[in-house]
């Protein structure tokens, strides 16, 4: 039975939409969909069929920017769990994965049971630069995300932080080719409650405090010289210079290292690592 359900899982063809926060994904995630065919979409927390949230809760409803990172990573059981059996059930053939970068679609993918995504769309591809810095404008100036679902679903959903809905008429040409027909899509505008706080920011020194911490507890001769912490809006990358002792394997263990400290950091702190680079200094004795 497990098998089959982990079967049904790895036979969904996953495609992606990637951008930094707040460039427009969730405003243009329907027609990234119409495009290529898909029914679902996974946004923020949710797993969306049409104009509908069939599972999940939403990352937008945390009070903080860190619990909403947790939320729209699936970090807790429950929560994949939820979205994993309503995925089997919906007998899905193609879905959308909407994230931040390519590390986070596809540790959505794998934390989803589903395969990596056969195509990564950027938003850079589908949104002018123009376009782009105007959502970002709005999201930094005004706090406001969207979500691709109708205006009746949020109120019913998420009363205490919606905000206004956004209706998109296009033009459709019929099958029979007699002439166009509008469509209307519409989308809620919210205003998260860690949107209206400002966003929660781990200082550099806290970070560097945890990656010493990390390395000491993965090998206690192993030395730090030095930690640069990088702050790539939803995402942390470091560059740790280190002595190791002459001892230590260095190819293996180095990568072995690298994941300690990301696994690690981000099951604490919610906050995504998109990479950390590791410099050798010196071999010592």
């Amino acid at each position: 039975m497990l098998f089959d359900f982990l079967f049904a899982l790895k036979r969904i063809k996953v495609f992606a939409l990637v951008g930094e926060s707040g460039t427009g994904k969730s405003f243009r995630a329907k027609l990234v969909a119409q495009k290529y065919g898909i029914e679902h979409i996974i946004d923020d927390g949710l797993l969306i069929k049409e104009n509908k949230i069939l599972a999940g809760h939403s990352a937008k409803k945390e009070k903080t920017f860190l619990a909403a990172v947790k939320v729209a990573l699936f970090d807790e059981k429950a929560h994949r769990d939820e979205i994993a059996r309503k995925l089997q059930s919906e007998k899905i053939k193609k879905i959308l994965v909407l994230g931040t970068s390519d590390k986070m679609v596809n540790k959505i993918a794998a934390r989803l049971q589903m395969p990596a995504p056969k195509k990564i769309i950027k938003i850079e591809d589908i949104a002018s630069q123009e376009e782009i810095d105007k959502a970002i404008r709005t999201r930094r100036i005004e706090g406001k995300h969207v979500i691709p679902v109708p205006s009746i679903e949020i109120k019913r959903s998420y009363p205490g932080i919606f905000h206004d809905a956004i209706r998109i008429f296009k033009k459709k040409i019929t099958p029979a080719g007699i002439g166009p027909t509008p469509s209307v899509h519409e989308k809620s505008v919210v205003r998260p409650e860690y949107s209206k706080r400002g966003k929660v920011i781990i200082s550099e020194s806290a970070l560097s405090q945890m990656v010493i911490h990390c390395v000491d507890e993965y090998n206690q001769n192993i030395r730090i010289k030095k930690i640069i912490v990088h702050d790539n809006e939803m995402g942390y990358s470091f560059a740790i210079t280190i002595d190791v002792p002459y001892d230590i394997q260095l190819g293996g263990n180095m990568h072995e290292l690298q994941n300690y400290v990301i696994d690690n950091i981000e099951r604490y702190t919610g906050i995504l690592i998109e990479e950390v680079n590791i410099i050798i200094d010196k071999i010592i004795q």
